[in-house]
């Protein structure tokens, strides 16, 4: 399992200096390939709360993870009156805590392969390791891969996914 973690840690890209004196919203402005996120976190006025003290976990969809959804989906959830909708989605996105890769793994080699998360909307997530990748699968068996792990911010820490994962 040790040779597992450290294939998973190096097969991952780490930005441990990326988030430095920056919180978890801060690291997504500043990135290019997250602002649909960005949007949709501006949209269902969360901003506030995704600054607050934490810490948080973040699973970041990038631009492209948005762009599988069904034409017109960001759209219909960018609208006023759906953003009780798109709030339910994000907040989907976010554990409390600060679950960097390492309390990841360790979480899914603890729970013999598996590890279930409940995420801030109140649905759960199941985290498990494939080929060395840590893949989130939500409550209606759609999956995400992390890219990216790691984005430490001052008020927790942002691992990129690439598919948005949905509550059931």
């Amino acid at each position: 399992m040790k040779k597992l973690f450290v294939l998973m840690i190096a097969s991952m890209f780490t930005f441990s200096a990326f988030g430095q004196g920056k919180d978890v919203v801060d690291i997504a402005i500043g990135s290019a390939d997250h602002t649909t996120l960005v949007a949709a976190v501006k949209a269902a006025d969360l901003v506030a709360t995704l600054k607050s003290e934490g810490p948080f976990t973040v699973f970041a969809p990038t631009n492209a993870a948005f762009a599988k959804l069904p034409e017109g989906t960001v759209e219909t959830l960018l609208m006023p009156e759906n953003k009780a909708q798109l709030a339910k989605i994000l907040t989907y996105h976010v554990v409390s805590g600060n679950l960097d890769a390492a309390a990841v793994i360790a979480a899914v080699n603890a729970g013999n392969g598996k590890a279930v998360v409940t995420t801030v909307s109140g649905g759960k997530l199941t985290v498990t390791l494939d080929m060395g990748k840590v893949k989130l699968t939500d409550e209606s068996g759609n999956s995400a891969y992390v890219v990216a792990a790691d984005l430490k911010g001052t008020n927790g820490v942002v691992h990129v996914i690439d598919s948005v994962v949905l509550p059931g």
